[in-house]
């Protein structure tokens, strides 16, 4: 398997063996879905640029991972299945973005923020298991569901009826992780958040 998307890895495995278990695989796929979405914490500061530290192995040790890395391991959950599943990439508005995320980035603009896409048989299904429940529940929204036949992306509004996740540009899907792009597009849009040596300078959340 990819060295990123390692679903072949024993950590990962064995994970998949204790969350999904048995049933039909539609369950399967859901179970793995909601155990990535709130067992692996969000932090958006986690930002890693070499191959190890996104595989999705990695991101399971860390318990923690930036949506790239939460959505590159529910994809090799999804494949280590058999189920065909890509990466997906995107330019988002944050309009809840924290004052400290803010802060840190100079901007509500996130780039580039990373969902997952599996073939349900029929089309490219989309979903993000970035933003766990209790993170929601602290935004004031509701955490998203699962669903096999609709694309599930961020909630457009919060509980109080306010914007909250805007879609600015989809770069598509990735059979690959485009280290290089993503790269490309952290450089550009915080340029502040690379030190000299061109490696990512913002620390994780505490």
């Amino acid at each position: 398997m990819d060295a990123i998307f390692n679903g072949d890895n024993p950590l990962v495995m064995r994970q998949l063996s204790v969350v999904s278990g048995v049933g039909s695989l539609h369950e399967r796929l859901e179970r793995w879905y909601l155990f990535v979405r709130d067992a692996i914490r969000y932090d958006p500061f986690a930002i890693h640029l070499e191959p190890a530290q996104n595989a999705a192995s990695r991101t399971l040790e860390n318990q923690r991972g930036h949506c790239v890395h939460k959505s590159i391991l529910l994809v090799a959950g999804f494949r280590a299945m058999g189920v065909p599943a890509r990466l997906g990439l995107a330019r988002v508005r944050n309009h809840l973005a924290t004052d400290k995320l803010q802060e840190k980035l100079g901007t509500d603009v996130l780039t580039p923020h990373g969902y997952a896409a599996f073939w349900n048989g029929n089309r490219w299904v989309k979903c993000t298991p970035v933003f766990n429940r209790t993170l929601c529940e602290k935004l004031g929204t509701t955490p998203l569901g699962w669903s096999a036949e609709e694309d599930v992306l961020f909630q457009p509004l919060n509980a109080k009826g306010d914007a909250f996740m805007e879609y600015l540009e989809d770069y598509g899907l990735y059979s690959s992780v485009p280290l290089a792009l993503i790269r490309k597009q952290l450089q550009e849009c915080y340029p502040h958040a690379f030190d000299a040596n061109g490696q990512w300078a913002l620390k994780e959340m505490e």
